[in-house]
Formats: structure tokens, C-alpha cells, sequence
């Protein structure tokens, strides 16, 4: 445990945290156990105690979120009450439920354990909003609904409708001191922040209670007053009676059935997850508002671990209250000793003032759970209704609260996270996943071309359709893809799909596209994938999941690291159709290079002993950025490729150049170092022009240099009129 640097600002906060907590947990406890008679009010008050103290004692020295306060709260009553409710209904005995209901508790521990070793905190985390917004609504009202026959004064178990539709089972008494609880804890804020309202409003309730025994005497007999907690001691017992109570516990749940343990499983999976969202949520409300980080999963470990201590001790489950936690921040705490200290002081109180809570009314504790509950309805999910764009998210809350009561919670989330995935899958199938779609006439690769290729290029570019994807492709999105390739199928030869942005990509997508790749060799053209991800932000490796899909294996479709490579490999085929390109043509003499083109042959043979000739292999380096020199290339056979280095030994492709064209004019121009690499990309011969000696050779044939000069500005001219258009392309687009 963090060692606290203001001891005071711990004490004062656990305190304060326990006046806040403590009041409910007695709520919350007699709310469970209600449901089992009359009797058991008490014992579910010191159930709520004993809840509170366990739970403050060991999730802070497990879980380590600072100033998180944890004890019974507002879901582990609507649960535990409807099942306790569900029992009795059924025909079982008060003793075999209160067995029951132990062992929910004790299977939430367990699983909230699991779910911290497992890993699945971060997972819980990212529920979705309106689930969130809807189960915490759909809690509330549960409170509501079960605390309104205890408002009225009804006879416990009393249901809802049958309290409301029959007035002469209602008690004017208990309903002045549970609207008066009610009216001081909702404007106590105005009058003062520094006393809970949750200690001022029951406070003023018991006050009045005893305002009106004055005029009853009747109202100060304890024994046998339905309006009153009653007295703890038979809930409490003796040391021997409280460690025989809890043999006894053992003793009946080893008499259960399979088909019975069997029915627990649902109500304690779902109790685990409603507290351990709970306590998720206000752990990232404490983040955000001390700017700390908590360890999700190390704290459900201590959540489960508190709740099983809680339950070994005969008290109820609970988890990270948003309450207690906020007046223990606003109080001065800055560690989790704050929370184990709130256990200390509950238990004091516990011992101190045991006797004086039997006098609590009833009544009193319903109109704070009232309170509790109307204040976990998210009143801001209401702005979703004025929206057309959220109006289905609306849906989903209003959804998940109709199934909270009308089935049960559990069900309630299942069917909450249903419809958002549904809806996830709608906003997804709507937002296209076609970012860009061109053709080979309007984008082109980084190689550079010589005017008669580019004219070739530019005429059979309708041969090559180039769609750049994005996003999600599955099988919400796979139907778009499917309308988007088939059209081209029709009428390219050459199709490349660019995969570079896609965010995530399923089977279905991938079984498209290998649909989409046999489509097209069955016409004679061929589907090509580029940008393909060495791996996903999800962590899917993408070279392999296609290859386990079919989509490369034996039926394999072609693959390139970079759009450029598949436009490269495209243009070659197009121009081999055109005969314009022979990858074993002779190496060019110097007349047949264009820069050079219609000189005479003196000039020519005095512009060819100024030349050196140089021959690369595969793979060589030509020169490297930073270099000084200055060399003009021109390439007489083969092609060099100009890369641009950047991090980690990646290289970015700028251009390419083959036979007949030249490069590294930068540097002969101005004199300055290499801007790039250049890296012969096959066997590679090589006219080296120095600018030294072209000067010389320019002062003796002006016209020559001027020539030479010219051709160079009219070449990087036409190269940048190129790079214009096919940036307009892109522009517009």
C-alpha cells in the first residue's frame, strides 16, 4: 500500500466516505433480505454493515486504486432483492433462500477474480454507452419499484401494483417520514455540502418518526414494529452463534441439487458484471479527475476477493461507489489506505452505535433508496431522443431497461450489447469503403517514362482500374465491395485493389475478393492486391490470413508491398503488349538516347570521349544521399531505382529509371550532395557525365552545351507537367 503523505486528509476522508456509505449499505442490505419476512429487516442491516466493513477492509489492500471507496451498492440490491423475491415465489423456505442468495454472492466473487487473472477488465470497460446508460437506468427503477410499497407502508412483500391500487394498506405515517427523508436529501446540497445528504436526510427522517411518536406512543415499541429495522441482536448474535450461523450456511448449501446450483450461475454472472462495470466506471471517473490510471484488472481481483470476504462474514456483495469515492477525494484522500479506513470506521460505528440502529425507520431507508435510484437514471441520454442520428441509440437504452424489468439485468445486457453491435454494423455498412477509385490513364507509376510510353500508357489506361480501400471489409461491408469490383470486371483487364488503409479484414471479405480474382482470370485479366499489411491494428498477421483463406495460396492472387509496385508491374504489361518494351533489348549507344538525339557524329564522338561507362549489378548502389557529386546518369541498359531512406531501414520509392532515359541532373545542375539513393534494379550499364567535363566540352561546342542544357529543362518540364496532372487527379477525387 502507498505510503499517505497527509495522514489527516486519509482519516478525515475514510470517515466522511463511511457517513455517506454506510447509511445505504444499511438500505441496500434491508432491501435483499426483505423479501425473506419480517425477521430477517435486521439481519439484512447488519448484512449491509458487515458488507461495508469487509469490503473497505480488503479491496483496497488487493485492488491498489487509490481513493476508491468500495461497499453494498445500488445493483447488487436490485439483483440479489429480485432473486430473493424470485425465490419466495417459488415456494422456498426463507432459510434455504438466505443459503441461496450466500452463494450468488460467493460465485460473484469468483467470478469477479476470474474475470481480473483472465484479463477481462480492459474488456469490460468497453461496454457500450447506451448498455451502460440503459442497465444503470433499468437498476434504478428496480430500486424504485421495490422501495415504493416500503414508502407507503405497505406490509413487506407487498408487490408494486397491488400497494398503489389499494390505498387502505397504506400508512400515513410512514409516508410523511419517507418524503421528508426524500425532500431533505434532494436540498440538503443548498444548505450545506459539508454533512452528507445521505446522513441529513436520514437523520430528519428518524427525527420525524419520533416527532410523530409523540402523538403515538405506540410507535417507541421495538419488538414486533413492522415500521422499524428492529433489534439487532437476534440478526447478530454471539461470537459462537455468529461462526455457528455460518457452519450452519455451509451445512444447508451441501444439500443442494445440481439442477439448484445450476440456477445460481446466471444471477451471479450477471450480478459479476454489473459490479464489476460498476466499479470499472468509477474507477475511470477517479482517473479522469486526479489524473491517475488504475489497474482494471488487478482491481476486480480485489473487488472479487472483498465480496468473498463479505460473503464469509454473512454480509452482501458490493463494488467501487461513485459516491463515497467522490467525498473521499473531495475530503483529502489521496491513497487506498482512505478506503480501508472507511472500513474501520464502519465497523466502529457498528459497535458503537449497533443499538441505536434498530431505530431506524423503514421507511425512512426506502426514501433514500429512492433518491439513489432516481439519481442513477442518465437524464443525459434523453438529448438522444431530439436527434435523428442517435434516436436508435435511444432505442437501445429504452430496450435494455424495458428487459431489465420485464426479465432480468443479465438479459437486459445481453440484449443492450446485441443492438449496438447491430447498429455498430449498420454505421459501418453505410460508410463506403472505396476511398478512391481511378484508372491507369490517370495515375501512373514512379517510374519515369520517355514520351512514347507515356503516350501508350495514357492510351490503354482504361485497361487498369485502381481502387484504393479503407476501413473495416467484412461481412457487413462485403457486399459493397463485391457491387463496387464487379462492374470493372466487364471491361478491365488489370485490377488492383489497394489495401494499404483497411483498418480490419474478416473471411467473408477475403472469400469476395478471391471471388472477384477468379471472375477475372475467367476474362483473361488478373486481380492484383497491393499495400498489403505486414499486419492489421488488430494484430492479425494479414500476409498469413490470406494465405489460410485461399486468397494466395494455390489459387493465389498477386501480391505487392506498395501501389506503385502493382501500377510498375501493370504499365510493364501493357507496354510489352505494345512492343515498346524488351527486357533483353541491347545496351543503347549514345545517338539512341533521347537527350541526344539528332547530333552530329563529330559531336557525338567528342560528346562520347567526355563519357565514362559504367556497369552495376542487381541490388548495387549507384550513389547514396549525401554524396557529393556531379554526374549526370544516363542509363543505357537496365533501370535504376531512386529510394529515399527513412526510419528503421526502410526505404521510400521516388522514382524509377530504365533504358534511354537519365537521372541525378539535381546534382550536375546545382553541385549540391545526393538528395536520394540510387540502386541499380537489375544489371545495370551506365553513360557517367561529369559537369567538369561537359563545361570544358561546352566551351569549345556552345551550341552542344546549349543543347544539352535545353534537353535537360524540356525533359524535368515534361516530368513536372506529369506530376501536375497526376496531382490534380488525385485532388479531385
Amino acid at each position: 500500500m502507498q505510503k499517505p503523505a497527509n495522514f489527516a486528509g486519509e482519516l478525515w476522508g475514510g470517515v466522511s466516505a463511511m457517513l455517506v456509505a454506510l447509511p445505504a449499505a444499511i438500505a441496500f442490505g434491508v432491501t435483499i433480505f426483505a423479501p425473506l419476512g419480517a425477521d430477517y429487516a435486521a439481519k439484512g442491516a447488519v448484512a449491509g454493515i458487515l458488507g461495508s466493513i469487509a469490503l473497505g477492509l480488503v479491496a483496497p489492500l488487493v485492488g491498489g486504486t487509490n481513493r476508491l471507496i468500495s461497499a453494498p451498492c445500488a445493483p447488487a440490491a436490485a439483483v440479489l432483492s429480485a432473486f430473493a423475491l424470485e425465490l419466495m415465489r417459488g415456494g422456498a423456505t426463507a432459510e434455504s433462500a438466505a443459503v441461496m442468495l450466500s452463494i450468488v454472492a460467493l460465485l460473484t466473487g469468483l467470478l469477479q477474480v476470474t474475470f481480473g487473472v483472465v484479463g477481462l477488465g480492459r474488456l469490460i470497460k468497453y461496454m457500450p454507452y447506451p448498455v451502460v446508460s440503459g442497465y444503470l437506468s433499468g437498476v434504478g427503477l428496480l430500486i424504485i419499484i421495490a422501495q415504493l410499497p416500503k414508502l407507503l407502508g405497505a406490509p413487506r412483500g407487498t408487490h408494486l401494483w397491488a400497494a398503489l391500487s389499494d390505498s387502505s394498506l397504506w400508512h400515513w405515517r410512514g409516508i410523511v417520514v419517507g418524503v421528508v427523508t426524500i425532500v431533505v436529501m434532494v436540498t440538503a446540497s443548498r444548505v450545506t455540502k459539508r454533512v452528507p445528504a445521505t446522513i441529513l436526510g436520514l437523520v430528519a427522517g428518524i427525527g420525524t418518526y419520533f416527532a410523530l411518536a409523540v402523538a403515538d406512543r405506540s410507535l417507541l415499541t421495538l419488538v414486533g414494529n413492522a415500521a422499524l429495522v428492529g433489534p439487532l441482536v437476534s440478526a447478530t448474535g454471539s461470537a459462537g452463534g455468529f461462526f455457528s450461523g455460518i457452519a450452519a450456511r455451509a451445512g444447508a448449501a451441501r444439500t443442494l441439487t445440481w439442477a439448484q446450483f445450476a440456477s445460481l450461475i446466471a444471477p451471479a454472472l450477471s450480478l459479476a458484471v454489473l459490479l464489476s462495470i460498476d466499479t470499472l466506471k468509477t474507477c475511470v471517473v477517479v482517473d479522469a479527475i486526479t489524473r491517475s490510471r488504475h489497474n482494471s484488472n488487478r482491481e476486480l481481483v480485489g473487488q472479487g476477493l472483498g465480496n468473498l470476504a463479505s460473503t464469509l462474514v454473512s454480509g452482501v456483495p458490493g463494488a467501487g461507489t461513485m459516491g463515497a469515492t467522490l467525498v473521499n477525494i473531495s475530503s483529502g484522500a489521496r491513497t487506498q489506505l482512505s478506503g480501508t479506513v472507511e472500513g474501520l470506521a464502519a465497523l466502529a460505528a457498528f459497535l458503537v452505535l449497533g443499538p441505536l440502529l434498530a431505530w431506524i425507520p423503514i421507511s425512512a431507508l426506502a426514501g433514500v433508496l429512492i433518491v439513489v435510484g432516481a439519481r442513477m437514471f442518465d437524464k443525459h441520454s434523453l438529448t438522444l431522443m431530439r436527434s435523428r442520428s442517435t434516436i436508435l441509440d435511444f432505442g437501445v437504452i429504452v430496450a435494455v431497461v424495458a428487459v431489465a424489468e420485464t426479465v432480468s439485468l443479465i438479459a437486459a445486457s445481453g440484449v443492450g450489447v446485441g443492438l449496438a453491435i447491430l447498429l455498430f454494423i449498420r454505421e459501418q455498412t453505410r460508410v463506403t469503403v472505396v476511398r478512391r477509385k481511378t484508372t491507369g490513364g490517370q495515375l501512373f507509376s514512379k517510374q519515369v517514362r520517355l514520351p512514347a510510353e507515356l503516350e501508350v500508357l495514357g492510351r490503354e489506361g482504361g485497361q487498369t482500374a485502381i481502387f484504393e480501400l479503407q476501413g473495416s471489409l467484412f461481412f457487413g461491408t462485403a457486399d459493397q465491395l463485391y457491387s463496387a469490383l464487379e462492374p470493372e470486371l466487364k471491361t478491365k483487364k488489370f485490377l488492383i485493389v489497394d489495401l494499404r488503409r483497411v483498418q480490419s479484414m474478416d473471411v467473408t471479405a477475403a472469400h469476395t475478393l478471391e471471388q472477384v480474382g477468379d471472375m477475372t482470370r475467367d476474362r483473361g485479366g488478373e486481380l492484383i492486391l497491393s499495400g498489403v499489411p505486414r499486419q492489421l491494428p488488430g494484430g492479425r498477421d494479414v500476409a498469413g490470413f490470406l494465405g489460410d483463406t485461399g486468397l494466395t495460396g494455390a489459387r493465389a492472387v498477386r501480391t505487392f508491398g506498395e501501389l506503385d509496385d502493382a501500377l510498375e508491374w501493370v504499365e510493364e504489361r501493357v507496354l510489352e503488349e505494345a512492343q515498346l518494351e524488351k527486357s533483353q533489348r541491347p545496351a543503347l549507344d549514345l545517338n539512341e538516347i533521347h537527350l541526344f538525339a539528332g547530333r552530329a557524329a563529330d559531336t557525338l564522338a567528342e560528346l562520347e570521349a567526355c563519357l565514362e561507362k559504367r556497369s552495376f549489378q542487381a541490388g548495387e548502389r549507384i550513389f547514396a544521399m549525401g554524396d557529393t557529386g556531379d554526374e549526370l546518369f544516363l542509363v543505357r541498359r537496365g533501370a535504376a531505382r531512386i529510394v529515399l531512406p527513412i526510419a528503421d531501414g526502410q526505404v521510400h520509392h521516388l522514382a524509377t529509371f530504365r533504358r534511354g532515359d537519365f537521372f541525378g541532373e539535381m546534382s550536375f545542375l546545382d553541385r549540391r550532395p545526393r538528395s536520394a539513393d540510387a540502386v541499380a534494379e537489375r544489371e545495370t550499364d551506365i553513360y557517367v557525365l561529369s559537369r567538369a567535363r561537359f563545361d570544358t566540352l561546352a566551351e569549345n561546342h556552345r551550341k552542344l552545351g546549349l543543347n544539352v542544357l535545353g534537353g535537360l529543362a524540356k525533359a524535368l518540364a515534361h516530368r513536372l507537367r506529369h506530376t501536375n496532372s497526376e496531382l490534380q487527379t488525385l485532388q479531385d477525387m
